[in-house]
């Protein structure tokens, strides 16, 4: 028969600080982190985001500087997001298999300097294309599916030859992580990882990212043909199954909080390493509530943050990557 009260007080263990750090269940450090980051043309540029204050988009070498920050703090990984000049987007999308890109010159740029951080790199056409979608396109609107893989294998393998240490198809599209993995083998890649957006929701919370990446005037239409319906959780199970399948190393839940329960069911069926990204709603979501006092910032990254770890993720992409690390180092 088990123990009750007053035998049992479960306060005991929260008495005090020490206490409450000795039986803590879940733990959080810099090395759970991973650090989008925005690339902007040219030299010495920093474009501040107006919809996600703090962050800004930085010119290649700047983002070589960035790199050097989250070593210092112990940031494992960055992940590469470009804002393609207007005038190199097409239809097509066709900038993506240019291999001096604003992306393909930021992991050179990052492995020259800082070679021992990971780079995650994002495989999808919506930087690319002057319609703001992930794929083709056809004269109804509609994403073609076939015909966007084989772009994406294109840009996979241009992304990994200046070299990129994971590939994260983004794009939604079914069957293309078995045709990536069977082109990184056969091109001397095998140790590239690949990250799947394996459950990627048609989300309202995307908004500032498509502002930072300079899709968002640019979308017709919406993404609901390809990004799954936020009321469904059996369909991720199957979206996940089926990129393991096909050979990716980790799956990627997005966006990231209201989605934590997705996390723990892909975490407890399949027993693999799943990531979340608190994805850009969400952080202008804290930082609004910091500006309106209702919020403490650092309670706020550290709290949520946790939730992801206590959830079953390996790691997070989350904009407040450094604030988090300083606060987990000081």
């Amino acid at each position: 028969m088990s123990a009750s009260f007053p035998a049992i007080r479960l306060r005991r263990t929260r008495a005090a600080d020490w206490s409450r750090r000795l039986y803590r269940e879940t733990m959080l450090t810099p090395a759970d982190l991973i650090w989008p980051l925005f690339i902007a043309d040219g030299e010495g540029v920093e474009e501040p985001i107006a919809s996600l204050p703090g962050v800004s988009r930085w010119s290649v070498d700047l983002i070589v500087e960035r790199a050097r920050e989250a070593q210092a703090l112990g940031i494992p990984c960055l992940a590469l997001f470009p804002n393609t000049p207007g005038h190199l987007r097409s239809e097509d999308g066709r900038e993506a298999l240019n291999p001096d890109n604003l992306m393909c010159r930021a992991i050179r740029a990052v492995k020259d300097a800082v070679p021992d951080i990971g780079i995650l790199t994002d495989v999808a056409l919506d930087p690319y294309t002057a319609h703001g979608h992930d794929g083709l396109v056809d004269e109804a609107g509609y994403v073609l599916n076939d015909a966007t893989v084989e772009l994406l294998v294109g840009q996979s393998l241009n992304q990994a030859a200046a070299g990129a240490d994971i590939i994260a198809p983004s794009d939604m599209m079914d069957g293309r992580i078995g045709t990536i993995r069977t082109a990184l083998e056969a091109t001397g890649h095998a140790n590239v990882q690949i990250m799947a957006y394996a459950a990627k929701y048609a989300s309202a919370f995307y908004g500032p990212f498509r502002d930072a990446v300079g899709s968002r005037g640019l979308l017709k239409g919406d993404k609901k043909t390809y990004q799954m319906d936020y009321g469904n959780a059996e369909e991720a199970l199957r979206e996940v199954a089926l990129d393991l399948a096909e050979g990716a190393d980790s799956v990627m839940v997005k966006p990231g909080l209201p989605y934590l329960d997705i996390a723990r069911r892909v975490k407890e069926r399949f027993e693999v390493p799943v990531f979340a990204y608190q994805v850009s709603g969400e952080y202008a979501m804290i930082e609004a509530a910091v500006a309106a006092g209702a919020a403490d910032r650092d309670a706020m990254v550290i709290e949520t943050l946790t939730a992801f770890k206590r959830a079953g993720c390996s790691g997070v992409l989350t904009y407040h990557a450094v604030h988090a690390a300083r606060l987990l180092t000081a």
